[in-house]
């Protein structure tokens, strides 16, 4: 029996395909779905449809959670295309929650009994368990979080914005989800920039962000274990600390850059600079929202911003990137290659090569896939170079975050961020589960070969 086969009754063989190919397959037939459904005249304010092109980069990007427009969200679609949109964000968001957390359950059934048993006392999180036990646990999380956001979003809307109680119930649903699915769409044609100066609006939008990023097995195990983080798995400590590091780093970075810039931080009071530093250093985790024109930045903020949106959150989450886990997996490999150490050792645990590899060929294949198309997109527009490769950046990490560019792209411009779009959203996913089901042992070896490096 091949690979893959199942006995059915009546001796029916039936093939399954590559859980990698099922994904892909997945998401399409939603983007597609979503495109249709945009394109009816009902979707669109005012007389006639959506063009194709606006449909299908909309429904790939909120599909795919990531934030990137060609038209006015607030302006350009009806409630009908909101709520399409608003669907599209919750289906990519739990899909790519669940498909990514079963495939961490298939790859570890594919295993031995020993090894499977091994994998589940190191993760502590998914290991041999209940796929319905994964599948509710993914829907838990994700209401839990959205619903509070919601909560204290419409409370803050109707009390200090005077909003009517259906319209502030149907702004803060739709930004909490958006905002817990990394996705950064917004009702307001601004995005936050009018909620700057109000924490009561963007601190929750980006502890939501920050929940979604972390990853669905990142949360499972704090529930189990919260009281015992020495028996915390490795993925979950290592997602924790980068996450804190990162946002630390990014807080500091980007008030020492635009704090004195008076188009962005450099006419607000103190406390409103140190809360928009920390705001924009969550939304390349990759959420997509802003509160300052990212068009009036300094160069420097927008580079170093490139650099945060390409590492990305959590595995197995919402976030974008070639993730926390992988990005510090190789920080550390480089620190024991300069100290001449014979393993790589994370957190008084030593590291398998393969995973160092594979960590290696996520992280090449994104940058490949990130400077190839800014090659392109700058061969087909005159744009300047570094918000196109900001635009490209974006566009692979799911972040949705741009200069105000998006629509002077070309349909041909378009066409390129909706590859990345797709690519940056299941590129990892389907390569590290292709790479983990496809281990081979060979019989034989070459002889050594040390060519000359560097």
């Amino acid at each position: 029996m091949l690979r893959g086969e199942k006995h059915l009754p009546g001796r029916i063989r039936l093939r399954t395909s590559h859980p990698a190919q099922a994904v892909v397959l997945a998401f399409a037939g939603a983007i597609a779905v979503s495109t249709v459904l945009l394109m009816l005249p009902v979707a669109r304010q005012g007389d006639g449809s959506a063009p194709f092109n606006v449909a299908l980069f909309t429904a790939t990007s909120g599909v795919c959670v990531t934030g990137l427009a060609v038209v006015d969200t607030a302006t350009y679609w009806s409630p009908f295309g909101e709520a399409v949109i608003l669907a599209s964000i919750q289906i990519g968001g739990l899909g790519i929650m669940t498909l990514a957390s079963l495939l961490g359950i298939l790859v570890a059934r594919r295993l031995g009994l020993r090894a499977r048993l091994t994998a589940a006392a190191e993760t502590k999180a998914i290991g041999i368990g209940d796929v319905r036990t994964v599948v509710r646990g993914v829907v838990a999380v994700s209401l839990l979080f959205e619903s509070a956001t919601a909560t204290v979003l419409f409370v803050r809307l109707v009390l200090g914005y005077d909003e009517s109680v259906g319209d502030a119930a149907y702004l803060a649903v739709f930004h909490s989800v958006s905002a817990f699915n990394n996705a950064g769409f917004a009702l307001y044609s601004d995005s936050l920039m009018s909620f700057a100066s109000d924490p009561w609006v963007y601190i929750p939008i980006a502890v939501s962000v920050i929940a979604g990023g972390l990853g669905f097995p990142v949360w499972l195990e704090l529930y189990r274990r919260y009281r015992f983080p020495r028996r915390w798995s490795l993925t979950t400590m290592m997602t924790l600390s980068g996450t804190v590091v990162l946002l630390v780093a990014g807080t500091v970075f980007f008030a020492a850059t635009e704090w004195n810039n008076l188009d962005t931080l450099g006419a607000m009071p103190t406390g409103d600079r140190l809360g928009m530093s920390f705001f924009h250093s969550v939304m390349p985790r990759t959420a997509g929202f802003n509160a300052i024109d990212y068009g009036a930045v300094e160069p420097e903020t927008l580079f170093g911003t490139i650099v945060l949106m390409f590492i990305g959150g959590g595995s197995a989450g919402t976030a974008g990137g070639i993730k926390v886990t992988t990005f510090l997996l190789l920080f550390f490999a480089i620190y024991a290659e300069v100290r001449g150490e014979p393993d790589v050792n994370v957190l008084s645990r030593r590291i398998e090569d393969r995973a160092v590899r594979q960590a290696l060929t996520v992280a090449l294949l994104g940058v490949a896939a990130v400077m190839v198309s800014t090659v392109v997109l700058l061969s087909i527009t005159d744009l300047p170079a570094l918000p196109v490769f900001f635009e490209a950046t974006s566009a692979f990490a799911t972040v949705g975050l741009s200069t105000g560019i998006t629509a002077e792209f070309s349909t041909a411009g378009q066409g390129v961020l909706i590859v990345l779009m797709f690519l940056g959203r299941l590129g990892p996913i389907t390569l590290v589960s292709a790479l983990a089901l496809r281990g081979r042992h060979r019989l034989y070896h070459f002889p050594k070969g040390r060519p000359i490096i560097g």
